[in-house]
């Protein structure tokens, strides 16, 4: 089943695929703040959004997902991140990663 929802989500993300104009469905919300969290039956995901003027950050999503979903979830990130790089080059973050 992970394996599937990476195809499905690639599939959808590939513009020259029928049925991807469905995607303007989906409200896009800006994060640059995400906390993670599990127990042993779930992954709770949460994105937001903070700025220097707010003290605390906005959340405004919260994804829960089975260990196999987030584990081919966390397997997608990887690999769009090692396209990302390939393509544009490396990313660096503020804690030098």
């Amino acid at each position: 089943m992970a394996q599937l929802s990476i195809n499905v989500e690639r599939w959808l993300m590939n513009s020259s695929n029928k049925g991807a104009e469905n995607l303007s469905q989906f409200e896009g919300r800006y994060s640059n703040y995400f906390m993670v969290g599990h127990n042993a039956f779930e992954f709770l995901l949460d994105f937001g959004h903070c700025s220097p003027e707010n003290e605390n950050a906005q959340f405004h999503t919260r994804i829960i997902a089975s260990p196999s979903c987030a584990k081919a979830l966390f397997k997608l990130f990887h690999e769009s991140l090692d396209q990302y790089e390939s393509t544009f080059g490396a990313i660096t973050t503020s804690d030098g990663m």
